[in-house]
């Protein structure tokens, strides 16, 4: 354990607690320690042994050591984590978002211990933080869901089977393998026939138990063409439930958010107020307390589905943050300190079906787009953020950082906002250009491309935009020329030769025209494909 530092600025007066462990890491770990210092409160880090020397440790003021790499024996484990936040003193617990954040065992556990759980309460998780249990939930209050099951598929895979035939035929094709514990796309597959069930019921299961501790799954019809539409909700101990508005997520990859924007683009005034009204309904059903998003499918005919509630803070949160004014994180710490929602909160609750400005968050993952957004570990050996109005970067590497392959590749959020849409997208398409990464391939290609998108700036927007429109290789193939084209434009300035390489029209050298001389051209050449545009 590091020992708490005493020369941090001076302390508010009266913070919501005197010290908070943060059961995370990366990015989310170092956002939720910047709302702590703001605060006045001090900020306990855990870390894992890859994370030994993260930034989210250096900037904590007390760091402890939770065990190996493997999640599953250290961020998941609750047991070590309450036990290093009872021998630092935390008084509290926020958990970010994955790991052990909708985890009401969890929630439980640091209630016992005597620490505040920054987020819903035990029955809240248990009610929503289970999709399952949160479907009905909503079922009994008559909000519209999709047609699905209602109980997790029984453990015993044989023994399932019959079962799941039964229930998949009610159901419909095509349809949903999902985890009914967690978010974020884990434990999810898309089947088309029986065949295919039992093989992506295993595997979503798999995925689930790593990233969730919990490998129960359900079934849920798939709806073709749908929009993904989640709503921000924020609640207090009195029972008061407000929703500050919604964000648009369905530029998405093997079923995990890509791009986020609020507000969602193209609804009406009375769309947005139906939609928060169902919300905040399912919402006040178990009593929310602190901060949870409800997520539904847009179907093109206009109509809204109830999906699943996530009970937690979500990755895109800063969206919501940038087109309200709020800090939701601040919010939260106050909220679980027992204080009522802010005047700020209910002042974004009134205007949210009226919002002002837009915002977009792109996710820079060590992701290689080309190879179906495959993970690609790395070190990062060059960092260069954007900036000026209207940007912001919520990061957690550096250079000499290295991504490995533990955890979510998410390296940074890129946010924008501006007053509109289209100034939006334009401030996105200039922060990208400013964006340097280099050691390791990341989704930067493809944030380039989709910020050129017609579908994407007409906001034409789907699930299945990415799996339908996403062609990877022609943009592959332009980043070799570009490359040929600066290794050849540098031999002939080296040699004396003509500079006309350089001049509007001429004519880029090809793969094919680069295939001799001296090894170092050719490595740029393979470094310009590999790591494109």
């Amino acid at each position: 354990m590091v020992s708490l530092r005493k020369d941090t600025q001076a302390r508010r007066t009266n913070p919501p607690f005197r010290r908070v462990l943060i059961a995370n890491r990366g990015e989310i770990a170092l956002r939720i320690m910047r709302a702590c210092r703001e605060l006045g409160m001090e900020s306990v880090a855990v870390y894992s042994d890859a994370d030994a020397t993260a930034r989210h440790v250096r900037a904590a003021d007390a760091a402890v050591r939770i065990g190996p790499a493997p999640a599953g024996e250290s961020y998941l484990r609750g047991d070590v984590i309450i036990a290093a936040a009872v021998e630092t003193g935390a008084e509290a617990i926020h958990p970010g978002y994955g790991f052990l954040s909708e985890q009401s065992d969890f929630a439980h556990a640091c209630e016992a211990a005597g620490i505040v759980f920054v987020g819903p309460t035990p029955r809240t998780l248990a009610s929503l933080g289970d999709k399952v249990a949160a479907r009905r939930s909503a079922r009994a209050v008559g909000v519209p869901i999709v047609p699905g099951m209602f109980k997790p598929l029984p453990a015993d895979g044989a023994a399932a089977l019959p079962l799941m035939a039964a229930e998949a035929a009610r159901i419909g094709w095509p349809l949903m393998v999902k985890a009914s514990a967690g978010g974020g796309g884990r434990g999810m597959r898309r089947v088309d026939r029986e065949a295919d069930l039992p093989m992506a019921v295993a595997a979503a299961s798999r995925e689930a138990k790593a990233a969730f501790g919990d490998g129960s799954v359900y079934l849920e019809r798939l709806i073709e063409g749908a929009r993904h539409v989640e709503v921000q909700l924020l609640g207090d101990s009195a029972g008061k439930v407000v929703a500050i508005g919604e964000r648009d997520c369905s530029v998405q990859r093997r079923n995990q958010k890509l791009v986020e924007e609020a507000p969602a683009p193209g609804l009406s005034t009375e769309q947005r107020r139906h939609l928060h009204g169902l919300a905040v309904t399912i919402a006040g059903t178990v009593g929310l307390r602190n901060a949870a998003t409800a997520e539904f499918l847009l179907t093109p005919a206009g109509e809204f589905f109830f999906l699943e509630v996530n009970a937690r803070l979500q990755v895109e949160h800063g969206v919501t943050e940038l087109v309200t004014g709020l800090d939701l994180v601040k919010e939260q710490f106050r909220i679980a300190a027992g204080e009522p929602l802010s005047a700020a909160v209910l002042a974004a609750a009134d205007a949210s079906s009226r919002p002002a400005r837009h915002a977009i968050e792109v996710r820079i993952s060590a992701e290689d787009p080309s190879r179906d957004f495959a993970p690609v570990p790395g070190t990062v050996t060059h960092w260069r953020e954007p900036g000026g109005p209207g940007v912001r970067i919520d990061g957690w590497v550096e250079e000499g950082t290295r991504v490995g392959p533990d955890y979510d590749p998410l390296m940074a959020k890129l946010l924008v906002v501006a007053d509109d849409r289209p100034a939006a997208i334009a401030r996105l398409r200039r922060a990208l250009d400013e964006f340097e990464i280099g050691g390791l391939q990341t989704t930067l290609p493809f944030h380039h491309w989709l910020a050129d998108l017609p579908d994407f700036v007409d906001a034409h927007l789907r699930t299945d935009l990415v799996a339908r429109s996403w062609e990877p290789l022609p943009l592959r193939r332009i980043a070799a020329g570009h490359a040929a084209h600066a290794v050849a434009a540098h031999l002939l300035d080296a040699t004396g030769g003509s500079s006309a390489a350089h001049t509007m029209g001429a004519r880029p050298a090809t793969a094919a025209t680069m295939t001799t001389g001296s090894g170092w051209h050719a490595a740029a050449l393979r470094e310009g494909t590999e790591r494109w545009p």
